[in-house]
């Protein structure tokens, strides 16, 4: 370790700053130490204290529920809860004050995805999907169906090119109109007098709303591409009629381009394995990577090699004839980790870890100011703000606290105040029940709230553990508490006046192969009055912009204002179970539980793989990161702690499952089987500490466990090979 200001460095992290870090960023070596140096042993203590809160907090509520019956005292129970702190008095009305954010977060409505940033190709793709192939996405899924010859297959099918023409041209015809006729029946697509001209069958026609055309590239009477806008969001018809599809196309139309991820995520957090100083300069490289520009990745496709760069931005004649740049990537936020977890990377004179959240936002800031100087290749922010999202806080206090550690870290970066913008997510019960006092702690960089529906059942079941049975996880969908959460969490942000100004967001969508499904379910999240919703692959934005085109938000988020409510005691609503599951339903709870947990924890303690598609127990993939784990690990220590199931049932599921687990990971040449030797699979001990010592865990989180066993399998790998 490296010994610097009352500090204690690992050397790989020390030289990451040194060499690759501070370079460029115009930050002197000596402040940046020293003042990193203050910022740890000023905020630590506060940090622990706020985790001490929690603690106490969560004992008081384990200690009323092991004396009252919840049901019977629902009145006692939000007294008590008010009597703790746990429910804040609520501030006086107020509205956001954040300025200079990007138009994508301001103004535009479309995707988020949210990708882990340790993945260079992954993170790439994910920037990359600003813009998207709707032939592509609709090709490949079962968005299109695969009747009447219609099948994928392996070469190009033209009765399923047909369809997907049809679907595309039917959805221009929908959002961006002619005057007469279709988009299917253009023969010819031309700019005069700065007007788009189509022609059709016998005659010339216009859009109805001339508006939405917003510029071309190419020739005037040939234009190569046509830039249209609905909904503040551009699509471009591109024309090639010597292209495979183009040549079968009456105007020769190749392609339809949806601008698709308007905001990415790069995520330190929960769907990344980072667990030493080697992990954790891997995700801030790629960072500093995507921030100045250089990030690539090489790989082997087929039989070649494929070096995979940032897009360029892209470049039209707008109607007037003038130059229209649009950007090419999308607006990029970083995710940091929250308040509870520690790392070995720093340690304080008394030989402790420090938070590792203080760290990720003095690290990302530095590495996200080299886009504020515009030294890079690319462009992130054009309004000069760095986006930082901040996961896992409890109430208006650690709010309040994670802008105190942005403001001392802006100061040490020698950056204006309110230059980094933060992102809050609702997803623990404390802050759903108090999010307009968390809002009001960071009401002059807010930029982000959104719902967690996974997180955020895990803490309603940590919350509540002694309270009662849960009931299933499937049935949480359907709860009070829920339906509540999800209203709520809008309500507040259009209250606070976050439209304009912040992204009010919703969940992900778990299925990557079930876009079908997504395109029926997902423009539900616009109903609801979110203007982002969280989408697990390019491939996926592009059709849910779809959506964006379909429903102006802006317009549902004026309705919605004059509906908000009180949700308080919706969300009071404890989801216990009333009745009697039978066996096989406890059973098949179980199966599903464990077969899913197993799954992911092998992948994340042995591959170091922190976000994967897992099949589940029907073996449909299902994107599992460390939010469903927390759902499933909390669940079964409920029902076990409520005896609707035994520790023994629980271990003899968990063994079953673990067989059916190897059996799906079999064609994995790294995969070591879990079922081969229970005792020493790391992974298998992980699932069980995760279950059997679940209700113990902080906020029922999975990192400690998580972080500890992926230690001891690196040391143990370690050790092998030496």
């Amino acid at each position: 370790m490296i010994h610097i200001d009352g500090l204690k460095i690992d050397p790989l992290f020390y030289t990451f700053i040194e060499k690759e870090a501070l370079p460029g960023s115009e930050v002197d070596s000596e402040a940046f130490w020293q003042g990193f140096s203050e910022i740890i042993h000023d905020l630590s203590p506060e940090n622990g204290e706020l985790l001490a809160v929690r603690n106490r907090m969560q004992e008081q509520i384990n200690q009323w529920h092991s004396q009252w019956d919840w049901k019977q005292k629902r009145e006692e129970y939000e007294n008590f809860l008010k009597e703790i702190g746990y429910i804040e008095r609520e501030k006086e009305p107020f509205s956001i004050g954040t300025e200079q954010v990007d138009r994508e977060i301001a103004s535009q409505a479309g995707p988020q995805l949210v990708v882990p940033v340790n993945n260079a190709r992954y993170a790439i793709n994910a920037a990359n999907a600003r813009w998207g192939s709707l032939y592509d996405a609709l090709y490949g899924t079962n968005v299109i169906d695969e009747a009447e010859g219609a099948e994928k297959g392996s070469a190009y099918n033209p009765i399923r090119g047909r369809k997907v023409v049809d679907y595309a041209k039917s959805f221009l015809d929908e959002i961006i109109p002619l005057q007469n006729g279709s988009h299917k029946e253009v023969t010819q697509y031309s700019v005069k007098d700065g007007k788009l001209v189509a022609s059709v069958i016998n005659e010339t026609t216009r859009l109805k709303d001339e508006q939405q055309f917003a510029g071309w590239q190419g020739e005037r009477e040939n234009p190569s591409s046509i830039l249209l806008i609905n909904h503040d969001l551009y699509i471009e018809i591109q024309m090639d009629k010597t292209h495979p599809v183009g040549k079968t196309d009456a105007a020769g139309v190749k392609d339809v381009v949806m601008e698709s991820a308007i905001t990415t995520i790069m995520d330190c957090e929960d769907s990344v394995a980072a667990v030493d100083a080697e992990d954790k300069v891997l995700v801030y490289r790629n960072w500093l990577g995507l921030m100045k520009g250089s990030l690539s990745s090489v790989f082997q496709k087929g039989e070649k090699e494929v070096t995979r760069n940032l897009n360029e931005d892209r470049s039209y004649l707008s109607p007037d004839g003038s130059e229209l740049i649009l950007p090419g990537r999308s607006l990029l936020l970083v995710r940091n980790v929250g308040h509870l977890m520690t790392s070995s990377m720093v340690l304080d004179q008394e030989d402790r870890e420090v938070p590792e959240g203080i760290i990720d936002t003095v690290v990302t800031s530095l590495l996200a100011k080299h886009d504020l100087l515009r030294k890079g290749r690319t462009k992130n922010s054009a309004e000069g703000s760095v986006y930082i999202v901040k996961p896992k806080m409890h109430g208006s206090r650690e709010a309040a606290f994670a802008n105190t550690c942005f403001n001392r870290v802006e100061d040490l970066l020698g950056l204006k105040r309110f230059t980094l913008k933060i992102g809050v997510m609702d997803e623990e019960r404390r802050t759903s029940l108090n999010l307009a006092n968390c809002i009001f702690e960071v009401k002059e960089r807010i930029v982000f709230i959104n719902t967690g529906f996974l997180d955020r059942t895990g803490d309603e079941i940590h919350t509540s553990m002694l309270a009662g049975a849960m009931v299933r996880k499937n049935e949480m969908k359907g709860t009070v508490w829920l339906q509540g959460y999800e209203k709520s969490n809008v309500d507040t942000g259009l209250k606070c006046a976050l439209p304009g100004r912040a992204q009010i967001g919703k969940g992900m969508w778990a299925m990557p192969d079930q876009m079908k499904e997504m395109m029926e379910q997902k423009r539900t999240h616009l109903e609801a009055g979110g203007n982002t919703a969280w989408v697990p692959s390019p491939t996926a934005a592009t059709l849910h912009a779809l959506h964006y085109h379909q429903l102006r938000v802006k317009d549902v988020q004026k309705e919605l204002l004059q509906r908000v409510k009180d949700r308080q005691q919706e969300m009071l609503t404890l989801p216990l179970f009333e009745g009697s599951y039978t066996k096989a339903d406890i059973q098949q709870e179980l199966d599903n539980n464990v077969q899913g947990l197993l799954g992911y924890v092998v992948r994340w303690v042995e591959h170091g793989t922190g976000c994967s598609k897992v099949p589940d127990i029907h073996h449909v993939g299902l994107m599992e990161d460390r939010a469903t784990l927390r759902i499933s690990s909390q669940h079964l220590a409920n029902w076990l702690e409520h005896g609707l199931c035994t520790k023994e049932q629980i271990m003899e599921t968990l063994k079953r499952m673990a067989e059916v687990v190897d059996h799906q990971n079999s064609s994995d040449p790294l995969y070591q089987p879990m079922a081969n030797d229970f005792e020493r699979s790391i992974a298998f001990q992980a699932a069980c500490d995760l279950i059997f010592d679940g209700k113990d865990q902080p906020g029922g989180y999975t990192e400690p466990i998580l972080h500890r066993r992926r230690q001891e399998f690196k040391a143990r790998t370690y050790a092998a090979r030496t």
